[in-house]
């Protein structure tokens, strides 16, 4: 566990980020399993210190897009419990008016500009989002979350050909899970992930991404530089899915074994391993962790209860949000 310098409020808050998304994950798939959600959802359970080591370097004003597997990015980066159970369920509540779903959550009041379904698809977004800082002089950076898939993309390459020529601050981070759905990554994609970015110019890093400290550590240095125009990086991490690639995928033992997913679960779980480092560290007790556990399964829970007692949108607005509007006056007024 790498050692960044951190109070222990910051440690116990990362903790409990990641308690956080696991937690929603445990919520989600037992709405699907119990029939109570529709569509399919993308678990991120297994994950955790990835998007919480990023998103803890980032502030409201910073930017993140991301994927269909995006529940994990969408809390680290703080969006509510109960607008995102209420978004899965297709309530009016939820963050896009439950018109979203799992994979399309977009959250402007934290810097998520979305989720999105297309693999790679928000790649163009992020960059965009960097050009807009950059000609607007701020310094906010934006970080484009995508699964190791996503780099057969072209998209991938046509944007770090433009954000490396215009310096742009953006972070390209490549959740690299092991499998490009069913298939392992290294059968179909040949050579070195990081050397896709390097070929651009782009400093590239390969991390291992069940290690949340180290996660951080090495996000805040890019950010940083990120902010002085330094930009762009490209960040490979390491981790592993749980789940299958979604959760109607029950059959990972056609393409992944037992002992593999044993190896990750129980060595490298990375909220027990830095749970583990917190107690080493002094930082809290086993109880007070399962306190903080508890509560935020507490949390979770309740957040569900009130998603499925909550109100569909009305049919009358099945087209809205879904055509640009020639008359604002048709705008709802929080559109």
């Amino acid at each position: 566990m790498a050692d960044t310098k951190h109070n222990s409020e910051d440690y116990l808050r990362m903790y409990s980020q990641m308690v956080r998304i696991r937690a929603f994950e445990d919520n989600a798939n037992q709405l699907y399993l119990s029939a109570k959600m529709p569509g399919l959802t993308h678990m991120y359970s297994g994950e955790e210190a990835v998007a919480v080591g990023i998103c803890e370097a980032l502030t409201d004003n910073d930017r993140i897009t991301s994927t269909h597997r995006g529940h994990g990015h969408c809390v680290a980066k703080g969006a509510d419990f109960k607008a995102m159970f209420c978004e899965l369920l297709g309530k009016e509540e939820g963050y896009c008016r439950g018109k979203g779903g799992s994979m399309h959550i977009a959250d402007q009041s934290h810097g998520n500009l979305g989720a999105n379904a297309i693999v790679g698809g928000s790649m163009g977004i992020a960059t965009g989002s960097a050009l807009r800082a950059k000609m607007q002089g701020s310094d906010d950076v934006t970080v484009c979350f995508f699964g190791d898939g996503a780099t057969a993309q072209g998209l991938l390459y046509e944007v770090m050909n433009m954000a490396a020529l215009w310096s742009l601050p953006v972070i390209y981070a490549c959740e690299n899970n092991g499998y490009s759905e069913y298939t392992k990554t290294e059968e179909i994609a040949a050579g070195s992930i990081t050397a896709r970015a390097e070929a651009f110019g782009i400093e590239a890093h390969s991390i291992d991404g069940q290690d949340v400290l180290a996660v951080n550590d090495l996000t805040q240095k890019l950010v940083a530089r990120a902010r002085k125009g330094e930009g762009p990086f490209f960040i490979e991490l390491k981790t592993y899915r749980y789940h299958g690639h979604h959760v109607g995928d029950i059959n990972r033992a056609y393409y992944r074994d037992k002992e593999e997913e044993a190896i990750w679960k129980e060595g490298r779980d990375p909220i027990i391993n830095f749970g583990k480092w917190l107690e080493g560290e002094g930082v809290a007790s086993p109880e007070e962790l399962k306190a903080i556990e508890d509560e935020i399964r507490a949390e979770a829970k309740a957040a569900v209860e009130y998603a499925l007692e909550a109100a569909y949108p009305d049919a009358s607005e099945v087209d809205m949000h879904v055509y640009a509007a020639t008359d604002p006056a048709t705008l709802r007024p929080d559109a």
